[in-house]
């Protein structure tokens, strides 16, 4: 397994259990497609994302690597206000669960969560959605090739 790939499924492992325990627990995927229902808890969807940077280490060979993962965040409420409220608590948590293990398990040197992008989202024939957009940085070092 590449380190990339580590990386990534370490942040999916890390926000998947940070979020089991609060109630409703949102659904948490990796690379998934939004279903037709929001569960009750809402949904996190961790998105692989795309190299930042790759800075080459001579002697010997190494890449230092920026890859920002994308996490999606999309919950479904009554009302304007239900709807922010659910959000910026599982955003709250997501930021916490990064923030509390930076090496994500030794997967990562750093794990960075950035400020969140918001829209509103609708499906037809269902309420309202609120969703957020979160960038997670990801710095690691590989050898040899930048793919490793």
């Amino acid at each position: 397994m590449s380190v990339r790939e580590a990386a990534i499924a370490a942040l999916h492992g890390r926000l998947q259990t940070a979020l089991a325990t609060r109630s409703p627990a949102p659904l948490v995927l990796r690379g998934e497609t939004v279903p037709q229902r929001l569960p009750p808890g809402g949904l996190v969807v961790v998105r692989d994302g795309e190299t930042l940077e790759e800075t080459a280490i001579l002697s010997p060979l190494a890449w230092a690597i920026e890859h920002r993962a994308e996490v999606e965040v999309t919950v479904g409420g009554a009302t304007p206000a239900a709807r922010n409220a659910v959000l910026d608590a599982l955003l709250v948590d997501i930021a916490a669960a990064v923030t509390a293990d930076r090496t994500l398990g030794d997967a990562v040197e750093w794990a960075q969560p950035g400020a969140p992008d918001f829209e509103d989202v609708e499906f037809e024939g269902a309420a309202a959605a609120r969703a957020a957009s979160v960038p997670v940085t990801l710095f690691f070092t590989v050898a040899g090739s930048s793919l490793a």
